[in-house]
């Protein structure tokens, strides 16, 4: 259980200072990186051009994200793919899926070895460990040393697209992967805003626009507002395990079970994974497609029809995810202006059927949707090289709250979900009793309001605070999101100065489904979470009272005439009261607790008084009557400030932006 006390609501949010970043860059000589989970690619806009991807020796664009470990030396894309049939334990396909997470996190049908222990999950491939974020770096290497042989020039900088889904550790994975490449990160941009950057830039785009992105591996849907250059995110939702390679399972599973096989060899099913995706590639140009997997004595045709009936529930699934997405932008369809594709998988036609139904709209297509978002993240990643380019800004949200864990385990959200990012937001708490000397800080992540039903991000200590009565220390703590959505806390206390900050960086983080669920568990479960509030805000509100009437009749309730006995028994009868209602656990009605909490005030109300004047007059002993009327005068003051419960009243000084 946290000792943070909250002493007022949010009062401060703004933009976290750039300082001089862009001076240390050189103009024009950044790049942008899809990192897709099937493909990625890179491409360039210099000083303000056009945007292009760039290609390989034999003209290829795309570059396929397999990394093989057959060999002493990686091989990345064609080579790497061109080994999967042979050395399939050596071969990693689709490792995006895997970024940031755990190995209890990984609920995904996948072919892989994976290493015991906690922490980031990591292949047992080619006689050797290795994590997500590594093999991702191999492919941001190759799309480096393109870039370099493309444009003559060394690069550092780049700008590198993740899904708007990602949470704070697969966003870290990210970066961290493009650090061991040798890249200076400018900036994490979520893929639908790299398309609307894209498409807005091209064409001028104003209003309301969807952006469904369905890649290999993962599925986006962002609405965002566009507007003289501005680029918001209204709200976001999405699956990073759901995309086109699930299309290729579907097809594949299909393919077994006609053939009755049951438990094909590793090398059996990657020749069936590369045969399923060139045969749902053939479909969305043709109604009926050759199947022939040698390997497993497939001869046979698929058709259109039976293909889009096999991918039903997947389509189903980012449907419900972009009608509860408009849910949370407070939307409906028929006020959007555009709808814009992204991702290979969006290829499909009972894709662009399924987006067109939803929306009552033909969606956007213009530019390729295997290309779009590199073209964004080239021309973001020119912007803050330096370049002049027209005026853009680019706002994106948090997908889930964040807040402290405060006395009786409940949760202060500091930023709420949704918010736009980048952000810094302040909170001021206090102390709970005279005799603490230090503050707990804990970090979480999630909409309940009990902090045991969030996600833990982070735990540290504040240490050296001056002993003060309850209510009288103020602590500031300040969460800040930088424009990649990483999180860093600092605790301040505002007497001493002592300071200690933490910047959150867990070891692997939440899947999207999860962060679906935690969203979905918030409202399923409001009812009951605000009245376990309530009544955790009464114990912590009662354990104040009994504190601080048990300390003053421990220290003055012996002392003749303060306390008759006409008093004693009342207010010891009611101090025992409260004193079992705060240990008896059974105890679930708030109002319950406030009544014990109201008796001990009353039966304590003479006491009080008694106790009070006698400190006055003690305090009076030889004093003029001008310092006696001096100090009631700054006694009431304090009463004032108090705000009758011992913590100081500050006023809301925002939000402000």
């Amino acid at each position: 259980m946290s000792d943070l006390r909250s002493a007022n609501t949010l009062f401060q949010i703004s933009e976290p200072d750039a300082g001089n970043e862009l001076d240390r860059r050189e103009a024009g000589r950044a790049i942008g990186i899809d990192l897709g989970t099937t493909h990625s690619l890179v491409a360039v806009a210099p000083s303000g051009a056009e945007p292009r991807a760039l290609a390989d020796a034999q003209g290829e664009a795309l570059l396929p994200s397999v990394v093989s470990y057959a060999d002493s030396t990686p091989l990345v894309g064609s080579e790497a793919r061109a080994q999967l049939v042979e050395s399939p334990q050596s071969v990693l396909v689709s490792v995006k899926r895997f970024m940031g997470r755990g190995s209890e996190d990984i609920d995904f049908d996948h072919p892989y070895a994976l290493a015991p222990g906690e922490g980031q999950a990591r292949f047992e491939v080619g006689g050797r460990e290795v994590s997500p974020i590594e093999a991702s770096a191999e492919i941001l290497v190759a799309l480096k040393r393109r870039a370099e042989a493309e444009l003559g020039h060394e690069v550092r900088g780049a700008v590198i697209t993740v899904p708007a889904y990602f949470d704070d550790a697969q966003r870290q994975a990210t970066k961290d992967a493009g650090r061991i490449a040798g890249l200076e990160v400018y900036r994490l941009l979520a893929e639908p805003t790299a398309a609307a950057v894209a498409y807005g830039l091209d064409r001028g785009g104003q209003g309301l626009f969807a952006v469904y992105d369905l890649g290999g591996g993962t599925f986006d849907i962002s609405i965002l507002r566009l507007r003289d250059g501005v680029f918001q995110v209204l709200a976001t939702g999405g699956d990073s395990a759901l995309g086109g390679d699930d299309f290729d399972r579907a097809v594949a599973s299909a393919l077994l079970e006609d053939a009755g096989v049951s438990a094909p060899s590793p090398s059996q099913r990657q020749a069936l994974a590369l045969e399923a995706r060139r045969v749902k590639e053939a479909l969305s140009e043709a109604e009926r497609c050759a199947v022939s997997v040698p390997a497993l004595g497939i001869e046979t045709e698929l058709s259109r029809e039976r293909f889009e009936a096999l991918i039903a529930p997947w389509l189903k699934k980012t449907i419900r995810a972009c009608r509860s997405t408009l849910k949370d932008a407070e939307l409906r369809a028929t006020e959007l202006d555009g709808v814009v594709l992204v991702g290979g998988s969006t290829r499909v036609p009972a894709v662009r059927a399924a987006v067109e139904d939803f929306f009552g709209r033909a969606p956007l297509t213009d530019l390729d949707p295997d290309r779009v978002v590199a073209y964004g993240a080239a021309i973001t990643a020119d912007l803050l090289s330096g370049s002049k380019r027209e005026g853009m800004t680019l706002l994106d949200v948090v997908p889930l709250s964040l807040g402290l864990e405060t006395m009786g385990g409940i949760v202060e959200k500091i930023i709420p979900r949704n918010a736009t990012i980048p952000i810094a937001a302040r909170q001021v708490f206090t102390n709970y009793s005279e005799k603490q000397t230090g503050m707990s800080i804990h970090v979480v992540q999630g909409e309940r309001e009990l902090a045991d039903a969030n996600r833990s991000l982070a735990r540290f200590e504040l240490k050296g605070m001056p002993s003060l009565p309850p209510g009288m220390a103020r602590v500031e703590v300040t969460f800040q999101l930088d424009a990649d959505a990483l999180l860093t806390v600092t605790a301040t206390e505002l007497m001493t100065g002592v300071q200690q900050r933490v910047e959150v960086k867990p070891t692997y983080g939440l899947g999207d489904e999860e962060v679906d669920r935690l969203v979905m568990e918030s409202l399923d479960h409001a009812g009951e979470d605000f009245a376990a509030r309530a009544l955790a805000e009464e114990r912590v509100e009662l354990g104040r009272v009994v504190l601080a009437v048990r300390t003053a009749y421990d220290e003055m309730g012996s002392i003749e005439g303060l306390l008759p006995e006409s008093e004693r028994a009342p207010l010891v009868a009611a101090l025992e009261g409260a004193e079992a209602a705060m240990q008896d656990a059974s105890i679930d009605d708030a109002k319950a607790i406030k009544r014990a909490r109201e008796s001990l005030e009353k039966s304590s109300e003479a006491f009080a008084r008694r106790r009070m004047e006698r400190a006055l007059r003690a305090g009076m002993e030889g004093q003029s009557l001008a310092e006696i009327e001096a100090a009631l005068a700054e006694e009431d003051k304090l009463e004032r400030r108090r705000g009758g419960h011992g913590a100081e009243t500050i006023e809301s000084e925002g939000p402000q932006s």
